[in-house]
């Protein structure tokens, strides 16, 4: 009898799966396997909303495995060696697995594929994880990498993306293959008390749910703050639950007003990918260093944690950051505020954010939270120092009546709307009544402490 194995990684679905429908078209019987890596662990990447996510993602894989005569076989360790000993055990000819371009994810398919060299297994490695495009796809005549998106956007809508495959209808796995009992989310102590659950089940009804009712408006209301128009299935994207390439194939068949701006974010998270996989150290470092002299939490503890606490005397950034804490989602135009204000109001190096992120996000990626960061800290792929987001402006526009404040700020809830982004400005005696700080810094004392670090005046 023929067996394959196939590694799921950050793909754990079964629709649109060519890993797993090569092997099931290669063998007899495979062995879904996902392996915890220790090192990943070890590293804090696991932190500890996207491990109760991931709890329930591997629970539906199963649980969608077992209908179909199957089951998910989960191990503990190294991959290398966990792959290899399921190999071993099941007498496996094939290893199949999607490709990732992090540098991680490279070094560890080079030693997985050195591995199994010397057994005599093969490994296959397929498009096939979050991105549409894989990076290398779209590349300018000149470097191995897009710096710039629109360039990019105008190629990356050229590629012919592959044709989406099917869930399978039989997952045979032999018996002699064993692994950990599945984990189910125990609530674990750290998480955020909304976290969504996890799972391609929840994944396929909250995308069908946006596109009969969302995604028209997407153009539209994407950075309302209060309507909160947006898809929320980045997080969906990140453990691979969705495929991206048939969320684009969806979008452009449905043809709505909202489909461009769509899938021109998802260009985006490719765009990202593309620079991550070619510059692997901008993860930590700067993709085009300005020589910042951040503060750090040495030179501006007190600042910082205000920020992190969402208790910064700006209502729109203390809103967002709460909702970070109880969602462990923030909705995308309040990261680009909150962002820019720790970078460009407090001038505080944006890894401290970047860290912050990853600790609470669900779709905590390195790509798009590292990439997106250096963007709004003016050291990424674009440097300009003027995009700064003035708050309180892009709060009355994005949030003109206030419900989104309200919502998370609950000290302001009877504020009128003329008042709720300047809580500042209101009579003395309303003011005292009030469990909010005062801004920890002026807008325009940081502002002009950032154009003297950068050593412009604008």
């Amino acid at each position: 009898m023929h067996v394959s194995v196939v590694l799921f990684t950050a793909d754990l679905r079964l629709h649109d799966h060519p890993p797993l429908r090569a092997a099931l078209e290669a063998a007899d019987a495979v062995v879904p396997l996902f392996v915890r890596d220790r090192a990943v662990e070890a590293a804090g990447f696991a932190a500890p909303n996207r491990r109760a996510f991931l709890d329930g993602c591997l629970a539906d894989l199963d649980a969608s495995l077992r209908e179909r005569g199957g089951r998910l076989v989960v191990r503990s360790g190294d991959p290398v060696e966990e792959v290899c000993r399921v190999v071993t055990e099941a007498d496996a000819d094939e290893v199949h697995m999607s490709a990732e371009h992090s540098w991680f994810a490279v070094c560890r398919e080079q030693r997985l594929r050195s591995a199994l060299e010397r057994t005599g297994c093969r490994l296959f490695v397929h498009d096939a994880v979050t991105v549409a495009v894989p990076p290398g796809v779209v590349t300018p005549a000149s470097s191995d990498h897009f710096a710039v998106f629109t360039p990019y956007y105008r190629q990356w809508t050229q590629v012919p993306l592959r044709p989406v495959v099917g869930a399978p209808r039989r997952v045979p796995v032999p018996d002699a293959v064993r692994g950990e009992q599945v984990p189910a989310h125990d609530g674990t102590t750290g998480t955020s008390p909304d976290l969504p659950p996890g799972g391609e089940s929840e994944a396929r009804k909250q995308a069908t749910a946006y596109w009969r009712h969302g995604l028209d408006a997407y153009d539209t209301a994407r950075d309302d703050l209060a309507a909160d128009a947006t898809s929320r299935l980045s997080a969906h994207l990140h453990f691979g639950t969705l495929s991206p390439s048939e969320l684009v194939h969806r979008a452009r068949r449905g043809g709505g007003a909202g489909t461009e701006a769509f899938v021109r974010q998802l260009a985006w998270r490719d765009f990202h990918r593309q620079v991550l996989a070619a510059r692997p150290w901008t993860a930590r470092a700067d993709y085009r260093t300005k020589r910042d002299r951040w503060r750090t939490e040495r030179t501006a503890g007190a600042d910082i944690e205000a920020w992190r606490e969402g208790r910064t005397g700006y209502p729109v950034i203390d809103a967002a950051m709460r909702q970070l804490r109880q969602e462990g989602w923030m909705h995308n135009r309040a990261r680009l505020l909150t962002a820019s204000f720790l970078t460009k109001t407090l001038y505080v190096d944006w890894r401290i954010g970047a860290d912050h992120f990853l600790h609470w996000l669900v779709d905590g990626d390195v790509a798009n939270n590292q990439l997106n960061w250096q963007w709004m800290a003016g050291t990424g792929t674009d440097t300009r120092p003027n995009r700064v987001l003035n708050p309180v402006t892009q709060a009355k526009k994005y949030d003109p009546q206030g419900t989104y404040v309200r919502r998370w700020v609950p000290e302001l809830a009877d504020v009128e709307a003329a008042s709720v982004h300047e809580p500042w400005k209101l009579p003395g005696l309303d003011r005292a009544a009030l469990d909010y700080p005062d801004p920890i810094v002026e807008l325009s004392d940081g502002l002009d402490r950032f154009r003297r670090a950068r050593g412009k005046q604008q």
